[in-house]
């Protein structure tokens, strides 16, 4: 099938030679000058790749984006800015598009533009479709972990999917609450509906309002059209609030309303409107704490804590490293274009010893940087961040020089502890056979005695 792409530019030049060129390309291409126009057809029959102009006359071109990304997962957009707006297409970027392309432009990067996000869509759909063959349930391959912790949490994420109640999420920032969510809302029955996500932290209590209930036209000055609100957009979806904790008391109030009524009321509205969301919230506070202190209510929590999950951090689940680097390095891979194969001994050695305080998502930075700045096909200690590398020559340092047989024993024994003396996975992060590992530890002595 045709890769489907909509123009959507309030320049009715812009759109027929888009479409010209597009249609050209062998892409089946729609144009319009009009925002809502699209939004509609898109209902009726979506589209692959979606070029976007923010600023139209009937819509704001940034609510249009947060629609398409929270209720069409294969779906990529593309912004069309002028060399004035450049901030508003990476913010665009920041809120999930693929990328922008600022005006004038040449008919090459349009191409360009259009066969990259074509192939990343390819090959998403292509991931799924082996999972599916596979007979892998689907849970983002980010969420992974051999731990004893991680398989609890995966097994009640399992088990509390099919069930339609609300979710409470706590752990340190960073954990993957909002990877948590999104896995119990792909394994539940609402999985083809939108699953919305929204930070409750660091907004006023008008924006949070204005965000997650919308307003109707004329609702205040500026108000120029009805707006829907993030509740109301994932109607039949998952709506996933981050950061519960620092919600205004006022708003919690009315959370709780809709909670226990099932109905917003849009600001300036006086009609109802019924709503069908799941709600999982999350919170790197004790949220059970904070309702003893005054700062939450308490029958919001019990609305909210229809089952609780405490999500471990990082420290506590070492031996999840190894399987999250490797999920990391093949998602910059097929993001970057790279080809890397492997992390080096003494790279991983690193990341085992250090502690994370900022969780799964530091490591995930750290890969990404590595995968990026990586000139070969592994990654090395030089690809680390430098206060990374300076945990190896401090340890070096601190305990005096050493022979090479001395550092390899020392080496062998950390990783041993770290796993927990697992051959397989020990052999597999020193990159050595396992009849190789055999002969080493009964070299040094480390073999465990057996009674």
């Amino acid at each position: 099938m045709k890769t489907r792409i909509a123009v959507i530019d309030d320049e009715i030049t812009v759109c027929r030679r888009l479409k010209a060129f597009l249609d050209g390309e062998g892409y089946e291409t729609e144009s319009f000058d009009r925002g809502v126009p699209f939004l509609e057809r898109m209902a009726d029959t979506p589209f692959d790749v979606v070029f976007l102009d923010l600023g139209l006359p009937d819509a704001d071109g940034m609510e249009i984006l947060r629609r398409l990304i929270g209720h069409y997962d294969d779906v990529e957009v593309i912004i069309i800015t002028g060399q004035g707006s450049i901030d508003s297409a990476v913010e665009a970027i920041k809120q999930g598009a693929y990328h922008y392309v600022t005006k004038p432009f040449r008919l090459s990067e349009i191409g360009s533009l259009a066969g990259s996000a074509a192939k990343k869509l390819a090959l998403k759909k292509e991931n799924r479709r082996l999972r599916e063959t596979l007979g892998g349930e689907d849970i983002l391959p980010e969420f992974c972990g051999s731990s004893r912790a991680m398989q609890e949490i995966i097994a009640m994420v399992k088990k509390v999917a099919p069930v339609d109640c609300n979710v409470l999420l706590q752990g340190e920032s960073g954990t993957g609450k909002e990877l948590v969510a999104r896995s119990i809302h792909r394994l539940s029955p609402r999985r083809e509906r939108p699953f919305v996500s929204f930070n409750c932290g660091g907004f006023t209590e008008e924006l949070i309002c204005n965000e997650l209930f919308g307003h109707e036209k004329g609702a205040f000055t500026g108000a120029t059209a009805t707006k829907i609100g993030l509740l109301e957009s994932g109607a039949g979806g998952t709506v996933f609030l981050d950061e519960i904790g620092e919600m205004p008391m006022s708003m919690q109030v009315r959370l709780l309303r809709v909670l226990q009524e099932k109905q917003i009321l849009r600001v300036g509205g006086t009609k109802p409107i019924t709503l069908n969301i799941r709600i999982v919230a999350a919170s790197n506070k004790d949220i059970k704490k904070a309702c003893t202190q005054g700062t939450f209510r308490e029958d919001l929590y019990y609305r909210l804590n229809v089952v609780s999950l405490q999500l471990p951090s990082l420290a506590e689940r070492k031996e999840d490293i190894p399987l999250l680097v490797g999920s990391f390095m093949t998602k910059y891979n097929t993001l970057f274009g790279k080809t890397i194969k492997k992390i080096s001994p003494q790279a991983m050695d690193i990341l085992m010893r250090y502690n994370f305080p900022g969780n799964v998502r530091e490591l995930e930075n750290i890969i990404q940087r590595a995968v990026a700045l990586a000139e070969g096909e592994d990654i090395r200690v030089t690809g680390l961040p430098a206060d990374l590398q300076n945990l190896e020559f401090d340890t070096i340092e601190g305990e005096g020089l050493m022979t090479m047989e001395e550092m390899e024993k020392l080496h062998i024994m950390r990783v041993l502890d770290r796993t927990h003396h697992n051959k397989a996975l020990t052999s597999k992060i020193l990159n050595l056979p396992r009849t190789t590992l055999w002969r080493k530890m009964r070299k040094y002595g480390l073999v465990k005695n057996r009674r």
